[in-house]
């Protein structure tokens, strides 16, 4: 049985659909992503899944229980962390593990989490005096510190500076090593690359597609852009007329060439015949980024 089942969700706010029909599935052990634009639905198809929120149709079912009918039965079972969630300037951490850590009937040892998530040295810092990739860090050690089987994380990085964030990369890889079932919604598609084992993308309230990050990658097409600079002149019809090679462009003083699979090796071997060699060579694959352009029409948040 999947660890979360959401079939055909549907949300209102007044005349407003916020979500038309979402459905996907999460197993146990996965990290698995929600994307999609700004607006798109993704904070509230989470907020269902996690009964903060009343779906006005569909269903949802986590571990197998309903979020809303059994939502005291799930508050043991699974961690939050919502986008924009913050504590009191003046709580200290170890006063914030202690208040959550009484809500369960056996709450993690709050020093171990802390040591985990390298936090020991600020137990007793206030909440406004941390970082924040330490506030961060701090909202997922208050997710963790039910021991859930699931955990659900919204924007958890966003705001952070780059070393902040893939601090948070690393937690959240260390949390999934721990058996825990992760939910991300997340607008940074390296984010997605690096962590989900699949993704959901959303667009305008529905799930437009759903497979792994590779997977949507390999939708836009197996084309390659290889950019170099020729150390001497190139006649562009000797690589227009190679196999594969779609188009030849001329950036400035380098050449783009994009082609199939094997147009590198057929690009490489008429620079070899001619004597050239391909300076600053970068070839770019299609990545997610890609992909969620191609699905949604729109550029990624992050990208903007």
């Amino acid at each position: 049985m999947p660890v979360i089942e959401v079939s055909g969700l549907r949300k209102e706010y007044g005349a407003k659909v916020a979500v038309e029909d979402v459905s996907f599935t999460v197993e146990a052990g996965e990290v698995f992503g929600i994307l999609g634009p700004n607006g798109a639905g993704k904070t509230t198809t989470v907020e269902c899944v996690t009964g903060l929120r009343q779906p006005d149709g569909g269903a949802v079912r986590v571990l197998g229980l309903d979020p809303q009918r059994d939502h005291g039965q799930l508050g043991e079972l699974v961690g939050v962390q919502l986008q924009d969630s913050q504590l009191p300037e003046k709580m200290r951490v170890s006063e914030a593990l202690d208040m959550f850590a009484s809500f369960y009937r056996d709450p993690a040892p709050a020093g171990e989490l802390l040591g985990r998530l390298g936090l020991a040295d600020k137990r007793d810092a206030f909440y406004a005096k941390l970082s924040g990739g330490q506030q961060q860090r701090l909202s997922v050690a208050l997710a963790l510190i039910g021991r859930p089987r699931v955990a659900v994380l919204d924007e958890l990085t966003t705001g952070l500076d780059p070393n902040a964030r893939r601090e948070v990369w690393e937690l959240i890889a260390d949390i999934r090593r721990t058996g825990v079932t992760v939910l991300l919604v997340t607008h940074f598609m390296e984010e997605a690359e690096r962590l989900c084992d699949r993704v959901a993308v959303i667009n305008q309230g529905r799930v437009v597609a759903n497979d792994t990050p590779a997977g949507l990658a390999s939708r836009v097409g197996g084309e390659q852009h290889i950019r170099f600079r020729p150390s001497a002149p190139l006649d562009h019809r000797a690589l227009l007329a190679l196999p594969g090679v779609s188009q030849v462009r001329q950036d400035g003083d380098q050449l783009l060439v994009t082609g199939g699979g094997d147009a590198l090796q057929a690009v490489m071997a008429v620079l070899a015949r001619q004597g050239i060699i391909a300076q600053q060579l970068r070839v770019e694959q299609a990545t997610l980024d890609d992909a969620f352009v191609a699905l949604t029409g729109k550029p990624a948040p992050d990208a903007v």
